[in-house]
């Protein structure tokens, strides 16, 4: 008895017919396998990424291989394989490059073939582009004497995974991948007559939001031969030294429209000329800050490319996203913080980084997203998951620092810029934000957090790891927590708008806004100081007692002023402490803790970014040589990393001769506020203090460490002057001159 035949469910959508995918198997081209975890190349342009492995391919995801892989656009995942064989067979990688940021080269070749191709014969060399979408050109080159005739194919794949689901979040209930049709005849020859019809090879999925996702590729220079289910194959004949070329473009689509805010040009080359050509016009606009030290150099070269690449459109503003791969998107914390790095750099970003997180300020009370009026956002996810609202991130507001970062940031931005029509254009949202953190510091005199979402998260500081928040003793705290470094943000940005208020004519909240930071100042002496360890509390628990461990989150606090005098340079002395200094960097935890891990998120492990706010702080007390250390560690850190390009964290095990820097296996990276850092090393090493809108910069007591003998900042902007400084190293002691100056900016020089 044959088996019963269902009817197509068949869905119309913009003039074509899809069908569910179950419905029409497809015979599948073997993938290849490995056995381990394979080292990654990321590509990244605006709000597209792309991570391969070291040939280009994308291969079958299991539990043993990179999850990461795949191209992604708006929290999902567009491609889950992209696989290059011939006959079946993967390529030889001979070398690999994404040095540009946006583009992969690969020269790779085959493998023996019994009875059929020499090994190494043909030339194989892949090119991939992100602009808008993804583009592929790949060119075969016959280095035999003879004719050779060989099978190539590229095999596709699209999960259209959620970002959350590829990070272990559990689904109940997912959409349906689809399969384009043509109604009056569906079988497995449909693709190829597709292909043949419409130019098209399509991917397809329709979310639960009724949303259709497809990956559109389009074939370039010579279409397939045949196609096996999603995989494209070609029956190439060369002649002895003769190349051709196969190409396609893939653009990412989201009901009919494109999923990228930036358009797909029809070619590669297009594609690859306006990229270096906008690439090229971030580097004239930014300041370029140059050693005399090559290795040096070449960390800040890659950090400006990287600053470039995390640029990410969101509305009228383009904004750096957090990280690659799991945080591309608009972070208030991250964001925020990164942007204040890199105001030596390029003040831009923080300009955009404000007006972008305004617009998303809180305006009402919302439980699920945890929403208050004034509140600054901590995450905006765009993904199927956030649109059907099984995750709160439309965006959610779970955090603590976020909104005192963008009162510290505004005020900072205004010392570089005199922006006044920012100034005015946001005093509402300072005032707005202020007044959050006022309402919930009414209470106890404390900002707490403590997490009111079912999809939230726990913690809600920079470490929001669920283990991190521990007492001395590695006990787990749990229920609402002060945190230290979240109160000295506080104070700052009440004493700094305190210091802007009388712009406004708003003298009255000068001086309330001072005597308050004043009297937060000293109940925090009295209720964070650990008298017998020498040092601040991580936080206050619910009743008040402290999280009595020792933790980096006080380094933090050191150059926002609210320690007393006596108080931080005990903090800055415990800090330089061998259980604290791994010699790469300073760890989370301290790792005398009973819950130090130098593998864990947040309990040992060094992240570039609370080094560098630890060297701000440093600097600012005049700890200068201590400053200096934690910044060569970080500085050498990043010469033995791939690209010489920081990693979010890494592991925080003791540094020795004969061994570099332990990598955390998922990582990102690039990642902004670690590559941010980099940037705000160097500004503690010149020490600029402006203050624009006196029309003054103060170059105070610059100190080169001893790798650096010469450094100079070329188109330095502060307010509407824009300068060239060098620094030279000479006996021991650092001397400044203005080589180049464009406007009335007063410099003084304080050696």
């Amino acid at each position: 008895m044959s088996p019963e035949i269902l009817p197509l469910h068949l869905i119309e959508s913009h003039g074509r017919t899809f069908a569910e995918a179950e419905q029409i198997p497809l015979p599948e081209w073997q993938c290849s396998q490995t056995e381990r975890l394979q080292p990654t190349l990321t590509l990244k342009a605006d709000d597209i990424f792309l991570i391969t492995d070291t040939v280009g391919n994308i291969t079958c995801q299991n539990e043993q291989v990179d999850v990461s892989l795949g191209l992604f656009c708006k929290d999902t995942r567009f491609l889950n394989r992209l696989e290059f064989q011939i006959e079946g067979h993967p390529p030889i990688l001979l070398s690999s490059t994404a040095q540009e940021g946006f583009a992969l080269s690969v020269l790779c070749t085959n493998p023996y073939l019994p009875n059929h191709l020499k090994a190494e014969t043909i030339g194989i060399k892949r090119d991939l582009m992100l602009q808008g979408g993804l583009f592929e050109e790949i060119t075969l080159t016959n280095y035999n004497t003879e004719t050779v005739q060989f099978q190539m194919s590229l095999s596709f794949n699209a999960d259209f995974a959620d970002l959350f689901e590829i990070r272990g979040r559990v689904r109940p209930q997912v959409g349906q991948l689809m399969r384009q049709v043509i109604p009056e005849q569906v079988n497995s020859d449909n693709i190829q007559f597709l292909v043949e019809k419409t130019g098209e090879f399509i991917l397809a999925y329709r979310g639960l939001d009724q949303v259709l996702m497809e990956s559109r590729i389009q074939f370039s220079h010579q279409p397939p031969n045949r196609f096996q289910g999603y995989t494209a194959i070609w029956d190439l004949t060369l002649k002895a030294h003769e190349t051709q070329k196969i190409g396609y473009r893939l653009q990412p689509m989201l009901d009919n429209q494109s999923a990228s805010v930036v358009s797909a040009p029809m070619t590669l080359q297009q594609a690859h000329g306006s990229a270096v050509n906008e690439q090229a016009q971030w580097h004239q606009d930014i300041t370029q800050i140059r050693t005399d030290n090559r290795a040096l150099n070449q960390i800040i070269e890659r950090a400006e490319n990287d600053i470039y690449l995390l640029g990410q459109t969101f509305g009228e503003g383009k904004i750096l996203s957090a990280g690659i791969p799991w945080f591309a998107t608009l972070f208030g914390r991250d964001s925020l913080i990164a942007a204040w790095q890199t105001l030596i750099l390029a003040p831009q970003i923080a300009r955009q980084t404000l007006l972008t997180l305004a617009e998303y300020q809180g305006k009402v009370d919302n439980q699920w997203q945890e929403e208050a009026p004034g509140k600054i956002l901590h995450e905006l996810r765009l993904g199927e998951m956030a649109r059907c609202g099984e995750v709160p991130h439309t965006p959610y507001y779970g955090t603590v620092d976020s909104t005192p970062l963008w009162l510290i940031l505004y005020c900072e931005y205004y010392a570089w810029t005199n922006d006044e029509w920012l100034l005015n254009e946001l005093w509402d949202n300072a005032l707005a934000a202020m007044a959050w953190i006022d309402r919930f510091c009414e209470e106890n005199g404390y900002l707490y957090y403590h997490c009111e979402s079912a999809g939230g998260l726990q913690n809600q500081g920079w470490k929001d790891s669920g283990d991190c928040m521990v007492d001395k003793e590695g006990n787990l705290a749990t229920g609402s927590i002060a945190l230290c470094e979240v109160q000295g943000y506080i104070y700052a940005a009440k004493m700094r708008l305190s210091q802007l208020a009388p712009l406004k004519q708003r003298h009255d909240l000068a001086e309330r806004w001072y005597k308050e930071a004043q009297a937060l100042k000293a109940r925090f002496n009295s209720d964070f100081w650990l008298p017998e360890q020498g040092y601040y509390a991580l936080a206050l628990d619910e009743n008040k007692k402290p999280l009595d461990s020792i933790t980096s989150n006080p380094g933090h606090c050191l150059g926002l002023g609210i320690f007393d005098l006596d108080k931080a340079r005990s903090v800055a002395e415990r800090l330089q402490a061998p259980d604290l200094f791994s010699g790469w960097g300073i760890r989370t935890l301290s790792s005398l803790s009973p819950a130090y891990n130098p593998m864990g998120y947040h309990l040992g492990a060094v992240w570039p970014h609370d080094n560098g706010l630890i060297v701000t702080g440093l600097r600012s007390l005049g700890f200068v040589e201590q400053a200096l250390e934690i910044s060569q560690a970080i500085i050498d850190m990043c010469s033995e990393q791939p690209y010489q390009r920081p990693p979010e964290l890494f592991c925080g095990y003791k540094r020795t001769p004969n061994r570099s820097p332990v990598r955390y296996p998922v990582a990102c990276s690039p990642q902004a506020w670690a590559t941010g850092a980099i940037f705000q090393l160097l500004q503690s090493m010149v020490n600029l203090k402006p203050n624009a809108s006196g029309n003054c910069l103060r170059i105070v007591h610059p100190t080169l460490p001893e790798s650096i003998q010469s450094l100079c900042l070329n188109n330095l902007k502060v307010g509407g002057t824009v300068l060239d400084l060098e620094f030279e190293r000479s006996n021991g002691a650092t001397a400044c001159r203005v080589v180049r100056k464009r406007g009335n900016l007063k410099v003084v020089i304080e050696a």
